[in-house]
Parts: C-alpha cells; structure tokens; sequence
C-alpha cells in the first residue's frame, strides 16, 4: 500500500505511473477523481481540487475510522497547492477559498454516497463576503446549504430536520418557490439550521473550515459502508473492497446573476438519439437539478439565456465522446457566464439507449465492433423484450378516462402492481408476500433504493429526467415516470390525489415509463417484437460473426470449427418459427413427451400404456403415429435447413395417468357407496402396480426403450416419415435423435441399431435421403466417466444439466429449492444456484471430461448442452471454453444466448 495518499487533479499521471495504467489510475482515484484529472489533463475548464485515494479510505475504514498516518498532512499540503491555483485562500474572509467534498468510487455508484458543499464558509468569512460580493442573497444561500449538508451528511441528523423548517417558514412567507427566498430569509434559515445542529448534537455549528473538511472527508469515508451504498452494490454486482475517493474541489456557483448549473448527457440516455440531453437552472446549485427539487429547464435552451456558455458547453461535450468514445454523464457549473466542468463519467442508460449508442459509434468510426458486443449486457437485452402495453388496451383505458397523470418518461417499460409509499413496505410486500409493486413517493432519496430495486415500477410526483429516480430505474431496468405534478401523495393517509381521482395505498396502477403515462387499475402488456429493434438486431449480426469466427480460430486441431452456436428447444412449430425468427441456429431439444399429453391423445396412451401384450400396445400406437408424424413434420419445415434435434420418451409412464391419490379416494368413494366401478378398480390396480419408489431414477429413458421398445420404433417411424415428407415437399430436414438418460454404452448397444434400421427403412420406402444422426443425452455421471465407450455409438452428445446436476450433487431439485437451497446461496455454503449456473468445479468438470474422452474416440463428435443453464450467461461462457457445438435454450432467451457467446468468445480470444 502507498504511503501517497493525496493526488491533484493535475497530477493524474503520477497515479498512472504508480498503478502502471489509466485503469490503475482510476482504481486508485476512483472514477470521479480519475475523470477530473483526465479532462485537466485535456484542457477542460474543471475547477482545481485533489483527490484522497480508495486506498486511504479503506485504510481509514480498517484502521477503526482513524486516517492512515500522513493523510490528513498531505491533504493540508494540497490545499495549499489549489490555493496557489486559485490565488484564494482557505479560511481567509479577505479572499475566501470554499469547496466542495464528494465522494467518488471505482464504478459509478449515483446518489449512493454523500456531498458536503460550500466548505469554508462561517459567520465571518460569510459576513466577509456580503461585502466583497454585494451579493448578500447568494451568500446566504450558500452558508444555509452548508449547515444543511454538514448536519445530515456530517453529523447524521435527520433530513426532516431541516426540511421542515423550510417548508413552514416558506409557507409563513407565502412563498411557493425557494427563488422567493431573499437575502434576509437565507440568513435567517441559515440561523435556524445552526440551531438544531445546537439541539440534536449539543454543540455548535464548527466555525473552523478545516475542522469542516476534516468532518466531512471522514463522512465521505464512513458513507462508503452506509445502508444504501451497499444495497447498491449488492444490486449492481460491485465488490465491497473497494472503498471510495475524496475529492476536494474549488467551488463555483451557479446561484448568482448570470450563473446556473446543470447535468446533462451527451446523447439521450433514454433513446440513444445523437443529441445533447439534460436540464439546467438559473441561479442554483447542483443539488437542486440531481435532487429533483425544483423543475429545471431543458439545457438546450440554455443557448437563450447563457449563449457563450452554451456553445462552449457543447465544444466540451464533442471534446469528451471524442476522447472517452463512449456517451458521457456531465455536471456543470456556470458562474458569471464562465463554464466550469464539474464531473464527467460514462452515462447510465436505458438497454435500448445503450444499443442504438453502441452500433451508432461504431458507423461513427469511434468504436469496433467487437468493442460494442461488449458493451451490451445480456441483461439488457433480456430488458428490451420486456412487455410494454397493448395498444388496444391502452387506448381503451384513456378512452375510459383512466389516465390520471402525465410526467417524464425517465426509464421505459410496462409496469403494473399496488401502490405503496415508502420503501420499507414496498420492499416487505415484495419480498414477503410476493406482490408486484408501484413505489409511489415526491421524490426519492438514496436511502429509497432497496425499495426501489424491489418493484415493478416508480412514480414521482417531482424531479425531472436526471433526478435520483430517473437514474436509478434506468440503470436497472426499471419502468419510472417522475415529475408527474398532478399527483398530491399524502402520506398520513396513505393515499395520492390526481384531480377528482383518489388512489389509496394498495390499489393498482398502471405506469408507462415509455410514455411517461400513468393508469388507474390494470393494463394487458405484450412482448415487444424483435424484428421491429433493427439496432439490436445488427448487433446481434456482429455478435454471430464474433462467435462464428472466434471459434474458428480457437478450436483444437481436428474438433468442429464452426464456433459456439445458439440452438433453441422447441416443441411446436409454432415455437420453432419464433425461434429461428430470433435467430437460433438449430432446435436442440423437442420433447415429444410434451405432445402426449394433448387432450386427443392422452386416452390413447395411457391405452397403450395399460396394454397386456406388445400387439395391442403396438395398435395403440400405430393410432399415435399420425400425430406425431404431423408434430414433426412441420418442426423440419420450420427449421428447414437446420438441425432438429427430437429426444425420444424420457419421463416415467406414471406421468401420463390420473393422480394416483385422487383415483385412490374416488374408488373408496365408490365402495362406501356400493356402487364399484370395475374399470376405475383396474385402472388404480394398473397403476399401483406401476409404483416406484424413486421413478426419477427409474423406469424411464433408455430403461423404458429397453423393456418397451415399440414405443421409441413408433417415435422414430414418424419422425422419419415426417422428414422424408418434408424432404419430397422441396424442404430440408436435418433429424437428429437423441436417446435420454444412457448410463451404460450398452443401452445404446441393444436400443440404437434397431432405431436405425427402422430410419433405413422408411427412407427407402419413401425413395429419399437425407443427413441424419442418433446421438445421447449425458444427464448420468457414468456415461459421462465412460464417454469414450459411448461415443463409439452416439454421434453427439447433448447434456441435460438439470438432472446431470441432481445426479451429481444427490439433490431432488423441487425439494432442494423448497427446502434448503434459499439458505446454503445465502450463508455462502454455495456460490449460487447450481441449477441455475453450472456447477463448474463439480459439474462443469464432469462436462469438460465428458467431451475430452467422447472427442477422444470420435474427433467430430456434436457436443452441446440443452437444460435451463443454456440460456445462463454465466453458463454460456463455462460451455465456450469446454468446447460445445451450441447451446439451446428457450426461444425467448436466444438473443441473450447469441450476446453471450460472443462475450465468452471475446474474454477468451488468443
């Protein structure tokens, strides 16, 4: 650890040289800190100021709250150096130097940790500066904002202390805005607020500044490990280690004549449209825009009231996106006309923002392709097929009169659920009882997240599109309207008033975070379409060139070299047209026990199940044949062209039959009453005599093939008559059959030549030919320990994780996750859900062994995985580096599938 805690912001590449990188710079600095420095370096107008390290803090935070030692020297001599920079100076009222302390971490963490403004200021530098200014309203403003902060953020007194004296001396007043407040005002609220900074800590408001900035770095320090910051973090993925920077900056002012401040985006955050994006106030401080108490102007139109500033402002913004190639979040301060830079950082944004962004820089030549695969999420594009609201439905509802209020549309998406007012209740309503809800507040606070992340949806009645909501929602995805100014939230009763509508606490609402519209009751949404989203879809193309290519060039010698695909599991042609619509590659898994259960075939199979010999279970199924003989056929017309891959019966016979409980009663029933039914007698008889003590690891799979091999020959007829069908209709079917639950290579021995024979057969009674395969699904620890003796028959190999992974851990996956699970991810006993994220130091490495051995015997061998962990990222990237053909997940999760695979293609390049 550096005993160089303190760095200005002009001295960034000292930090660059101590960590080695602008990356190093920026873990040492944090990204504010990093930021300044850099547009210091690039001739941006930023007001000089230092940075206390990341490290310092967590050497204050382990050292039990004490400042390393040299810090608090080093940051004397620092000041002293802004000082010179400034021709100010700290704590003199002849010519006063004030700061502002922020904090700063790696990753932006917005609104999460606190600011302390105007540091400096006391009764005699501020009576000072009336006289030096002439400007007594301004620097009342600035002295009350200070005690303000200090005594929240500092010395932790509750906001509502301070609030409340606001309001009630504004309502004395009769004043409706803070800009009616003169001079006198502020100065008198400026008493009031020293006063109960006297009540509630029984000592005085400090008139020493750098006992001030001392308080308030350690405040910064200590917010670090705050409730809020690190539900954040937790939300966000954002290790806890890390620690944030002090970043100790000139104030300027944007509340005095020909001043304001303002944040903005140097393109929409909400659509991704190449235009400049935010709100200023004249005569204000930057708190008033981030908080969302007053309603702000667009900035575009500060070209009207600062001309100069404005232009030098967008100079700026072009300056930066030129520098950083990436859209940027922006503060700035204008003072007497002059711009100053306060902050830049990588903007958050909205998934379809981020999209439009990425694929627009790339055609702007600022970016690679490769480099905007990357920086879309999977997450987000799993937001953008999120429902929105059907437009019928919506339109009925404000013919009706449903709509009640109008504000910003600050992060889009449907969102429907019961209001509540504060982030506690909406959390435990959540969470507790699992309830979708709408948190309804004025505005939020950083102490609001956990509330926040817990619901469906947001409404504000105040704040604008950079409030603490609108940033909030949009980075995690969730639908907010604020500012909508109609709506009057009385908390006491718990209930909001919009016009003649009242909506108490617990009714539903409707909000449209893309219109900015908000609806009493309930609104029907629908998925949003994906050939409709020509930015993602584009992306989405380079994604499956980077996979395709990457593969190629990564492959060992000899193993398929068409890269890591993305195949869907489907069991309608229904399905499969939505599929390849998305783009999948090939249907990994048709369940064809699925089509069993249709309402005109149960009766016969459970028929054919109940039969005494293998002729009268043979004519039930010749009955079922054409069924599925017409399933398949338009399953190969879908994907013509593509591989299919049917896996024949997996699940136990018991499953096709009446509950065997309620059948149990239903006879009693019948007995007590005298009236026995003999063919209900039989059938309970049938199948209590079919009773397993496990049928998981049962009668099913190979097993059932084995001692009930008529059903499988039927399947594999209508699958090869369907395809010889397609095939003779001008399409191009690709079958590949998939034998479930092998464990001994023998099974396949006895069970695969004779399926084999019957698909020779029916091609040449059909007179046509076509590429097939007959291949396993490894869900059994022992076939994938003896793949080698396996893929000597089975020509692909496709892993069904979800039993792979029950046989490997000895869970029962419905009662581990009822029972156990919840507590062993929770008390770090596993790192997450197995069943949710493969298991890659247990079953992972049974994965990896499985496709070395099977590639050992068969060099060509199809390797890919089909359970529910096919459409995990986290997955994705697991069954990249082992090696498999493609995954297969649900059509729905295909475009995250095909983002993720160029992911781990790209993490994992030579």
């Amino acid at each position: 650890m550096s005993d160089k805690w303190v760095y200005l912001f002009k001295e960034v590449d000292k930090a660059e040289e101590k960590t080695g990188s602008w990356g190093g710079a920026r873990s040492l600095l944090g990204g504010k800190g990093a930021n300044l420095g850099e547009m210091t370096r690039i001739g941006v107008p930023v007001p000089p100021g230092f940075t206390v390290t990341t490290e310092a803090c967590n050497a204050y935070l382990e050292a039990g709250e004490e400042f390393p030692p040299g810090m608090w020297e080093q940051e004397l001599e620092a000041m002293k150096a802004v000082e010179e920079l400034t021709g100010k100076k700290f704590g003199d009222p002849e010519n006063p130097l004030l700061v502002s302390c922020r904090s700063g971490a790696v990753f932006s963490m917005p609104g999460m940790m606190d600011t302390v403004l105007n540091i400096g200021l006391n009764d005699e530098t501020a009576a000072r500066m009336v006289e030096l200014t002439d400007d007594p309203r301004f620097v009342y403003d600035a002295y009350r904002r200070l005690v303000h902060m200090f005594g929240s953020v500092v010395l932790n007194i509750d906001d509502e202390e301070f609030e409340h004296p606001l309001d009630s001396y504004k309502k004395e007043k009769g004043y409706k805005l803070d800009t009616e407040m003169n001079a006198e005002d502020w100065q008198a609220l400026t008493e009031t607020y020293k006063a109960v900074i006297k009540k509630e800590m029984g000592f005085d408001f400090p008139q020493d500044p750098y006992e001030q900035l001392k308080l308030a770095t350690e405040a910064v320090f200590k917010s670090w490990n705050g409730k809020r910051a690190i539900d954040y973090r937790n939300a966000a993925g954002i290790a806890h280690n890390l620690g944030t920077g002090v970043n100790i900056q000139t104030m300027v002012f944007g509340n005095m004549d020909n001043s304001g401040t303002g944040v903005a985006f140097t393109r929409n955050p909400a659509t991704g449209e190449n235009v400049v994006w935010g709100e200023y106030l004249m005569n204000a401080q930057g708190e008033d825009v981030v908080a969302g108490i007053r309603n702000a102007s667009d900035v575009n139109e500060m070209k009207n009231d600062l001309p100069q500033a404005y232009a030098d402002f967008l100079d700026v913004c072009a300056k930066l996106e030129k520098h950083y190639r990436e859209m940027q979040d922006v503060e700035f301060t204008v003072e007497n006309g002059k711009l100053w830079m306060l902050q830049t950082r990588d903007g958050k944004r909205t998934a379809k923002a981020a999209v439009q962004i990425a694929v627009d820089m790339v055609g702007e030549g600022l970016i690679s392709k490769e480099e905007a695969v990357l920086r879309i999420k999977p997450e987000q594009v799993d937001t953008l097929l999120h429902p929105q609201f059907i437009i019928e439905e919506k339109s009925a509802a404000k013919a009706a009169g449903k709509m009640f209020a109008t504000g910003v549309n600050a992060s889009p998406g449907a969102a429907v659920g019961r209001v509540y007012f504060d982030a506690d209740t909406a959390e435990a309503k959540a969470k507790e009882e699992g309830q979708d809800v709408i948190m309804v507040r004025p505005f939020t606070k950083p102490d609001d997240v956990h509330g926040m992340l817990a619901a469906k949806g947001i409404l504000t009645s105040e704040g604008g599109a950079t409030s603490h909501a609108a940033v909030v929602a949009r980075q995690f995805g969730i639908p907010c309207v604020v500012g909508a100014s109609s709506v009057r939230i009385d908390m006491e009763k718990r209930q909001f008033t919009a016009g003649d509508i009242t909506v108490k606490e617990g009714d539903y609402i409707s909000v449209d975070g893309a219109s900015g519209e908000v609806f009493l009751g309930q609104i029907e949404a629908s998925a949003p379409s994906l050939e409709e989203q020509t930015d993602l879809l584009t992306l989405l193309g380079w994604a499956d060139e980077i996979s395709a290519t990457e593969g190629i060039r990564q492959a060992p010698e000899g193993w398929p070299t068409r890269g890591l695909q993305v195949w869907a599991n489907a069991d309608y042609p229904e399905d499969a047209r939505r599929a390849r619509s998305y783009g999948a590659k090939g249907i990994g898994l048709c369940r064809t026990e699925h089509m069993f259960f249709e309402p005109e075939r149960l009766p016969i199979v459970q028929r054919m199940i109940l039969a005494d010999s293998s002729e009268e279970r043979t004519k039930a199924l010749d009955e079922l044949l054409p069924f599925q003989r017409t399933d398949f056929d338009g399953l190969f017309e879908a994907m013509t062209g593509l591989p299919v891959i049917i896996r024949l019966i997996d699940p136990p016979l018991h499953e096709f039959m009446p509950d065997e409980h309620a059948l149990l009663e239903e006879v009693i029933e019948n007995r007590i009453k005298g009236t026995v039914d003999q063919d209900k007698e039989s059938l309970l008889s049938s199948i209590e005599a079919m009773h397993e003590s496990n049928p998981m690891m049962g009668l099913r799979g190979i097993r059932l093939s084995v001692m009930m091999p008529e059903i499988v020959s039927m399947q594999v007829r209508a699958i090869f008559e369907a395809a010889a069908d397609v095939k003779l209709r001008g399409f191009e079917p690709h079958p590949e059959v998939m034998i479930p639950l092998t464990g001994h290579v023998n099974e396949l021995k006895l069970i695969q030549p004779k399926l084999e024979e019957i698909a020779k057969a029916v091609m040449e009674e059909k007179g046509v030919e076509f590429a097939y395969k007959f291949g396993t699904m490894i869900e059994i620890p022992r076939a994938g320990l003896t793949a080698d003796q396996v893929a000597e028959e089975a020509e692909f190999f496709s892993f069904g994780t979800n039993d792979l992974t029950q046989f490997t851990f000895g869970y029962s996956r419905d009662d581990a996750e009822r029972n156990f699970l919840v507590k062993y991810v929770e008390d770090g006993i596993l790192p997450k859900n197995p069943f949710q994220t493969i298991d890659r130091d247990g079953v992972g490495q049974l994965m990896k062994l499985t496709v070395e051995k099977g590639r050992g015997t068969r060099l060509n061998l199809e390797c890919g995985i089909c359970g529910e962990h096919g459409g995990d990222p986290n997955s994705i990237d697991w069954c990249y580096q082992i090696g498999l053909n493609y995954v297969s997940c649900s059509p729905f999760r295909v475009p995250i599938a095909r983002l993720a695979a160029a992911h781990a293609a790209l993490e994992h390049r030579a």
